[in-house]
């Protein structure tokens, strides 16, 4: 593999050694947290918390066993009714009470959330501002729920319709967003009337655990219980309990597979949120400057690790090269460090040694099935799993790189002759979580997002996401809505009690 200070990719900025991000302080306990308070788990094993900067242990914390996903779970099951009573003007300012605990714990926990993952501080911030978000949004939407009017539908007989908890949901969330995507479950759950039991990333705990001390005072005990662990142990017991309602889990395709399989035998609900391939669509009509400057961000936010970035480009061949032009120039200038390196850091490193090799790998065989490295294309020096921001031209019509999702600050682009090619290629995928087209033809901006097959188009814009509207794929990137109100219907079921009347 060529090497970035070949092709001219700046080399990473550190840290003052001085000013670490977090102190031991600062960390959340290393135990479960469980009916109300931190607990141990069953047995010693741990999992080191890698600083992904350093590669340097953060923490230790347990790897918990099914014995202590049952013990979760039990306490959850004590506290579900009494939480499914609570009335909705209650269960709001809860919401919002969170909401200003999270708020004035907010610098604490972009520090912690930037020396978990290496994000960007700006990138943490956003997360943080997201997770407060959510919260509020859940708090308003919860008391302005709709369903269809009572009445009589049949001579004598009314018809009340009822909006229920689902009961007990367990939760398995990411990596590559940890607070945020724990609180795109969480509220809604919360909001609904469900109690939850959630595993965090072993990758990535730190967050939802110190998330988990600063309320503990706000919730009844049970109604909020995280647990650590491995995913084939943890995951799969929250899978197929029998005790478990409903599991809702953000993650990758095979992550989720597993998932629903696991949950079939007992027939409980399922909401998955898993990966995507989002291509963007580039007419020659575009304003080029604006889609090349829009993926500086959407491409390699987060370094990337963004089930909706904007990493395959379909450019109209006439514009090709003045787009890749343009894109090289946005691409080669971002600038790549430690978090505590600047607020201008914009791309941090990969979470981890085992998705470094794999997204190197995936750069590897690129340019061996012939694609050609416009800017990037190498790792970048020193410690921490630093990979340079890519840019890949001449991608052949069905390499793998074009298939799967790389996960990383890659971006490739590919050329096509007209709308309808440009349509089926795009909708050639397994993912259809995301999309976005590019041209000033209202018309033609009406139509071609209509015939992409992907839960969210964009259109002359790219990954800017709202609380009000619902986030969720087709085909491969999985089922279910996180954000907006869709998100409580997916997390409620539906009574209809029907009254005899007639006298």
């Amino acid at each position: 593999m060529t090497t970035s200070a070949e092709l001219g990719t700046a080399a990473v900025r550190r840290a003052p050694d001085a000013s670490p991000l977090v102190t031991s302080a600062d960390l959340p306990p290393a135990r479960n947290f469980v009916g109300g308070e931190f607990v141990d788990a069953r047995f010693d094993s741990v999992t080191g918390v890698i600083d992904p900067c350093s590669e340097k242990v953060l923490a230790q914390i347990p790897e918990s066993t099914a014995e202590d996903v049952d013990r979760a779970v039990a306490a959850a099951v004590a506290a579900k009714d009494q939480w499914a009573r609570v009335a909705p003007k209650d269960r709001s300012e809860l919401l919002h009470a969170i909401a200003d605990r999270v708020a004035e714990n907010a610098e604490l926990l972009v520090r912690l959330e930037s020396a978990n993952t290496g994000k960007p501080l700006p990138v943490a911030q956003d997360d943080i501002a997201g997770t407060i978000d959510t919260f509020r949004f859940m708090a308003g939407a919860l008391r302005a729920t709709t369903s269809m009017a009572a009445g009589d539908y049949v001579e004598n007989h009314l018809s009340v319709i009822r909006r229920e908890p689902v009961g007990v949901v367990g939760v398995v969330t990411p990596w590559n967003y940890p607070l945020m995507m724990a609180a795109w479950k969480i509220a809604p759950i919360l909001a609904a009337g469900n109690t939850l039991v959630i595993k965090p990333s072993e990758q990535t705990p730190l967050t939802t655990l110190k998330f988990a001390e600063l309320v503990a005072d706000l919730l009844p005990p049970g109604v909020l219980n995280v647990v650590t662990g491995l995913g084939p142990v943890v995951g799969a017991r929250l899978s197929e309990h029998p005790d478990i309602d409903m599991v809702a889990l953000t993650g990758s395709v095979s992550s989720g597979r597993a998932v629903a399989r696991s949950a079939a035998d007992t027939l409980k609900r399922v909401h998955l949120e898993l990966g995507g391939k989002a291509p963007v669509v580039i007419f020659p009509d575009a304003d080029l400057e604006a889609a090349a400057s829009t993926l500086r961000v959407a491409g390699y936010w987060n370094s990337g690790q963004e089930c909706g970035a904007a990493c395959r480009v379909l450019v109209h061949e006439s514009v090709a090269e003045k787009f890749v032009e343009r894109l090289t120039a946005e691409v080669g200038a971002l600038v790549v460090g430690e978090p505590g390196a600047g607020e201008d850091v914009e791309v941090g490193p990969l979470v981890s040694k085992a998705h470094f090799d794999r997204v190197t790998g995936y750069l590897e065989r690129a340019e061996d099935e012939g694609a050609r490295v416009a800017v990037g294309g190498g790792v970048l020096a020193g410690p921490g799993y630093f990979v340079a921001p890519t840019v890949l031209v001449d991608v052949a019509e069905g390499a793998e790189i074009l298939r799967e999702e790389v996960f990383g600050p890659v971006v490739t682009v590919e050329t096509f002759s007209d709308e309808d090619e440009a349509v089926r290629r795009a909708n050639a995928g397994p993912y259809g979580l995301s999309a976005s087209v590019w041209t000033e033809d209202a018309r033609r901006s009406h139509d071609v997002s209509a015939r992409l097959d992907a839960g969210t188009v964009w259109v002359n814009s790219h990954l800017v996401l709202a609380n009000d509207v619902p986030w969720g794929g087709f085909k491969g990137s999985g089922y279910g809505r996180d954000l907006s109100i869709y998100a409580l219907d997916d997390y409620s079921r539906t009574k209809h009690v029907m009254h005899n009347h007639g006298r």
